[in-house]
């Protein structure tokens, strides 16, 4: 059985932070705008996939 790399939330939302602060005061060019959109589906998938927390 395969397991599957899932991404951890926290480094995607990192990630996320600095590409758009790297970015800000300014409309997002086509090709950022793919870029983003990846990267906020990667984080969906590892906010639903991820580690689920133990209480």
């Amino acid at each position: 059985m395969a397991t599957r790399c899932v991404p951890d939330a926290d480094e995607v939302n990192e990630a996320i932070r600095l590409f758009m602060a790297a970015r800000t005061g300014r409309a997002l060019w086509p090709d950022e705008q793919d870029e983003y959109e990846r990267l906020l589906a990667t984080w969906a998938v590892a906010r639903r996939d991820g580690p689920r927390p133990t209480a």
